[in-house]
């Protein structure tokens, strides 16, 4: 099996763990708070595995250049929308229903290139935007009275809305990602993916870090205090967080975004038991199919 592979299932894991955490912060404090702890309790690490690599293992750092300042900078405030809205989504929904919408990104991506930028889509490419949206739908209605009506309508929900807007910050962060990180090669004796990930990583956490605490000061310093109460659920979700980022990282680094995002999708088994056996939340059988057909829909895009 190929490293990226490796990596990419074992970031989906990481990445499954930390949302329930935040999903658990949110209980105890507000949707600001939850994004930041993210963020700002993971920059120590993501500067402990710089360094490491750095001074340890002996990778040689890149220099930065204006691609990728520019390209990281847009990723890392995508990320901070996506993250932001996915955790406010979890007050609506449920912890698996919630995540399923944020896994839509890749056919947004599609319809609004062919919508927008004219691009041709295959029959087949088409089929699979239309399962994707299909399984939202059913989501949306699943504990509501099933009509024709309510299924057309389901789509322009708030939460549906709510989603898909995570969903599309999410795609253009991972695609934002990746260009900040190869712009870095140039910079090195040779191609390095653990270290060009780690500084990409680095970079953006600390940014984010920056931007969160700012806002918070600025507009929500009460969260501060909430924060402060639950430094150590916090801390744990930082080092989760972070090492799923570095993994994130890493296999965007090695191979396409949108390739990562097929083998990502095996998150959604790992959302399917934290719902049930952390959260007690049961899922009903539309929701599970339309989770399903949403992951069909998106595998389907992907490899046709």
């Amino acid at each position: 099996m190929q490293t990226w592979v490796l990596i990419t299932i074992a970031a989906a894991f990481l990445q499954n763990v930390r949302s329930a955490m935040q999903k658990h912060l949110k209980g105890v404090m507000g949707t600001t708070g939850a994004t930041f702890v993210r963020f700002g309790f993971g920059l120590p690490f993501a500067l402990l595995y710089l360094v490491i690599l750095w001074r340890v293992a002996g990778h040689p750092l890149p220099v930065p250049d204006a691609a990728f300042f520019r390209w990281a900078i847009v990723g890392g405030i995508a990320q901070i929308a996506a993250t932001f809205l996915l955790v406010h989504l979890f007050s609506f929904r449920n912890f698996a229903v919630g995540t399923a919408y944020s896994r839509t990104e890749p056919a947004q991506a599609a319809l609004f290139g062919l919508i927008f930028l004219g691009e041709k889509a295959s029959e087949g490419a088409l089929v699979a935007i239309a399962i994707s949206v299909v399984g939202v739908m059913l989501i949306s209605v699943a504990r509501t009275t099933l009509t024709a009506r309510s299924l057309l309508m389901s789509v322009f929900s708030r939460t549906a809305g709510i989603g898909l807007l995570s969903g599309t910050f999410f795609g253009l962060s991972a695609v934002a990602y990746r260009s900040a990180s190869l712009a870095l090669t140039a910079s090195l004796p040779a191609p390095d993916y653990l270290m060009q990930a780690g500084f990409t990583l680095g970079f953006v956490i600390l940014l984010q870090t920056l931007v969160m605490l700012a806002w918070i000061v600025a507009r929500e310093p009460e969260e501060l205090k909430r924060i402060g109460v639950a430094w150590k659920p916090a801390l744990l979700v930082g080092f989760v967080g972070a090492s799923a980022s570095f993994g994130w990282f890493s296999a965007m680094t090695l191979q396409q975004a949108a390739i990562v995002k097929v083998v990502a999708q095996v998150e959604m088994l790992f959302t399917f038991a934290s719902s049930f056996f952390i959260f007690r939340e049961w899922i009903n059988r539309l929701e599970l199919v339309g989770c399903l057909l949403i992951v069909l829909g998106v595998v389907m895009l992907l490899v046709i």
